[in-house]
């Protein structure tokens, strides 16, 4: 089993920078699943006799790094699984892309991307649909350029919906895709991973109702990103 990157824990929450290349959960038995670490570091951490609790609230694809909540708890996961029904849990994204991406206007100001998607079945990937397709979901995000290195795009995404693949979907409609991820058109696979990191992740505590920020620097996880682009990581807040 991989080791844990632990960001935070207390009684109702264990927080970790998850790595590329390691799914979140899965069914196959013995399978290494950041569900699986967690649960065998918290049962040696409190020398609990049996299973310890781990509550999977959101997850983070197998090829994305970075933050990921987990609850302790049955209350807490509870209580969070109701606050990314209601849309409170913010979370905020890094990502490496194909090209230069610019817009019209301001070269770092914040644009709105607003997409209907649904699954494709077949092709085991998500597509952009008209709206009135059965099954559509509306997928909303902001996002805004943060450099361009040869021929590469550094940006921030601020994650509005959390539809499956939405963040990958919508980067490569715009022509864009995130570097390494080969199933949404990028040219090479380099990695276990691609280049989409969560940096943060801001939520109520589930039981002193504390608003919570956890962060983790996507540098460490992209060791051969460009010197530019590991100044500007480096930059954010």
């Amino acid at each position: 089993m991989p080791p844990l990157s632990v960001l935070y824990e207390d009684n109702h929450l264990l927080v970790v920078d998850k790595c590329a290349g390691l799914a979140t959960m899965g069914l196959a038995p013995g399978e290494a699943t950041v569900a699986r670490a967690a649960a065998e570091y918290l049962k040696r951490r409190y020398r609990k006799p049996g299973n310890a609790f781990v509550g999977v609230v959101s997850r983070l694809d197998r090829l994305v790094s970075g933050v990921l909540v987990l609850a302790r708890t049955s209350k807490g996961a509870s209580r969070l699984s109701q606050q990314i029904r209601e849309h409170r849990v913010e979370k905020r994204y890094v990502a490496m892309v194909e090209g230069p991406l610019r817009f019209d206007g301001p070269p770092t100001a914040w644009r709105e991307i607003c997409d209907f998607v649904a699954k494709d079945e077949a092709a085991h990937r998500m597509r952009v649909v008209d709206r009135s397709r059965p099954g559509a979901q509306l997928a909303r995000l902001k996002i805004r350029v943060l450099g361009i290195h040869a021929g590469r795009s550094l940006v921030e995404i601020d994650l509005l919906t959390g539809r499956k693949h939405q963040i990958r979907l919508q980067l490569a409609e715009l022509g864009h895709a995130v570097l390494g991820d080969t199933k949404y058109g990028a040219q090479r696979k380099p990695g276990p991973g691609i280049a989409l990191h969560c940096r943060q992740t801001t939520l109520l505590h589930p039981t002193r109702k504390e608003p919570l920020t956890f962060s983790a620097s996507a540098a460490s996880h992209w060791p051969r990103a460009p010197a530019e682009f590991l100044r500007l990581l480096d930059s954010l807040s």
